[in-house]
């Protein structure tokens, strides 16, 4: 038991905004109050918030192994040592499994979610995070480029189609369905440098369009009740002039929940008579359609100045960016089920490209009406690492240390955003808290996440207060994890393994039969062998779907 007293806490889920107050805990449980014998942290002077969720991450995987194997230097260069209480790792872009798990609870983190995973993938994903420590986890499934789900749908089946799709959920242990670049990599597989450009473009083989499966998976996850809906990487990532395609596939959802993921890499614009490197802000025009449609929601994906590495299902936005940096890359295919793009990359201030991105990123916050909706991520380590995260929030929240940071980058591309034009809003740290916590958890679903309410898990992070808020959010006086005392004045006291995240919707049975043909047909290892054992889930969170909390048929 645990007594967090004289806290200001922000805890904007239940309206608490800086009231100094207590916060109890006991089994790992947020609860109303504690025996006065229970333990006692004085957090006077100190501000308390729930642990950080992050939305949207690449942090377990196949490609994440192949982004390290192809960094032996980022590793040299940051080696993590054994401690009585932590195992040894190693950092750079793309860290080991334990080093992950270490540095994201050293900024107040206690959930992350991998972002794009193929179902073949997913005892490989389950391994890595069982060996990520501290943080619970879960990942989204990729079906954006599923030849099995293209045939059903090619063939109108659109039960078997719904069901094939609760069925790769469950079969994986995933969260929710990823899409991208839907319909690009049959064109890839076939021709180098092959893509799909429009939405209604025909996808190669196939009597089927991007719009047409967006469409249906959008709508399908929804009736599956998830509790996160479709997570979207739209057509074109990276491309001038893809604020279009962007606005497009938002219209698809036509009410439906949707989430467009990293959505800055979605909102450029290009001028009449230029060539495609010269690429525009179009941030206010994918603000305003976001902050008009509460149906949808988005995190940003933050580019940061300085090492990254480009990691993507999207295959031909790899060969892409594999031109521009000139060095290693790797590019790969995964059965029927998805590609893969890795690129070793860095952002820098003064090339017209990176600044331009940097600063559709801040846009995009500083635009956003409901930050509910339009929440903290940097894509990590696509846009820049997960260590990045405090000095993204100190440009949010201070913006003499913006247009400080502003007169560092290209200046013709800070001419092309609305930033040259002031955009003085500061974040409070009850946004703060909105866009890092309380946000991400209630678009996942996570009732017991992202807030200080009685019956939350008691993951909870203490900062001293400070005028410079990167140093603030660099290290947390103290950090729980479901009531553990994992972090204390700044170290660590304690680990412990953290939950893997999952649902399991409701199908049909009889879907089992209908779709082992295609698997004994088409796959490299046997369909009995293709789901995932509960044995692989160890400690784990079923996360019900809405159809099972309500009881619906």
């Amino acid at each position: 038991m645990l007594r967090i007293a004289n806290g200001r806490v922000y805890d904007p889920a239940n309206g608490v905004d800086g009231e100094v107050r207590d916060v109890c805990i006991a089994d790992g449980k947020i609860v109303a109050a504690v025996p006065a014998q229970a333990r006692r942290i004085d957090a006077s002077g100190m501000v308390v918030m729930p642990g950080g969720v992050d939305i949207h991450c690449h942090i377990a995987g196949p490609k994440v192994n192949l982004a390290r194997k192809l960094q032996p230097e980022d590793h040299r260069l940051d080696v993590l040592p054994r401690t009585k209480v932590t195992r040894s790792g190693v950092g750079g872009t793309v860290p080991s499994t334990f080093t992950t798990g270490y540095r994201y609870a050293l900024l107040g983190y206690t959930t992350a979610m991998e972002a794009a995973v193929p179902p073949i993938s997913a005892r490989h994903v389950l391994e890595e995070l069982h060996d990520t420590p501290i943080i619970d986890k879960g990942f989204y499934v990729l079906m954006g480029n599923n030849v099995l789900l293209f045939k059903l749908l090619e063939k109108r089946r659109s039960e078997e189609f719904r069901n094939t799709v609760a069925w790769l959920l469950s079969s994986s242990k995933a969260y929710t369905a990823k899409l991208v670049n839907p319909g690009g990599d049959e064109a890839w597989k076939g021709r180098r440098n092959a893509n799909v450009t429009r939405l209604d473009e025909k996808i190669e083989s196939f009597e089927l369009t991007p719009r047409q499966v967006i469409s249906a998976l959008i709508r399908t996850v929804d009736e599956l009740g998830l509790p996160h809906p479709a997570h979207i990487h739209c057509n074109n990532l990276g491309h001038s002039g893809n604020f279009e395609t962007t606005l497009e596939t938002m219209r698809i959802a036509e009410g439906h929940r949707a989430h467009v993921t990293h959505i800055q890499f979605h909102s450029y614009g290009q001028p009449a008579g230029k060539s495609s490197d010269h690429a525009t802000s179009k941030a206010r025009e994918i603000a305003e359609y976001v902050n008009a449609h509460p149906n949808i929601s988005a995190d940003v994906g933050q580019v940061m100045f300085g090492k990254a590495t480009a990691m993507t299902a999207d295959a031909p936005l790899g060969y892409m960016l594999s031109r521009f940096s000139k060095g290693k890359w790797v590019s790969a295919d995964t059965e029927h089920e998805s590609g893969c793009g890795i690129v070793p990359f860095t952002y820098q201030d003064r090339i017209y490209t990176h600044a331009l991105q940097w600063a559709i990123g801040l846009e995009l916050f500083l635009m956003s009406s409901d930050p509910w909706r339009m929440v903290l991520s940097t894509d990590h380590p696509n846009g820049g690492s997960f260590l990045c995260y405090p000095k993204l929030i100190r440009l949010l929240m201070d913006r003499e240390f913006r247009k400080q940071e502003m007169a560092k980058v290209n200046p013709r591309a800070l001419r092309q955003t609305a930033l040259a034009d002031g955009l003085d809003r500061e974040y409070t740290l009850s946004e703060i808290a909105i866009v890092t916590r309380a946000g991400p958890a209630r678009l996942l679903g996570l009732t017991n996440k992202g807030h200080l309410g009685i019956g939350a898990d008691a993951d909870i992070t203490i900062y001293e207060e400070q005028e410079d808020k990167e140093q603030m959010f660099s290290a947390p006086r103290y950090v729980t994890k479901d009531g553990e005392l994992v972090i204390e004045d700044h170290e660590f006291r304690a680990t412990n393994e953290g939950r893997v995240l999952h649902v399991a919707p409701d199908f049909d049975p009889s879907i089992v039969e209908a779709i082992r043909p295609f698997f004994e047909e088409n796959y490299s290892i046997r369909f009995d062998n293709y789901p995932v054992n509960d044995s692989y889930l160890g400690k784990h969170e079923l996360v019900p779907t809405k159809r099972q909390r309500t009881g619906a048929p």
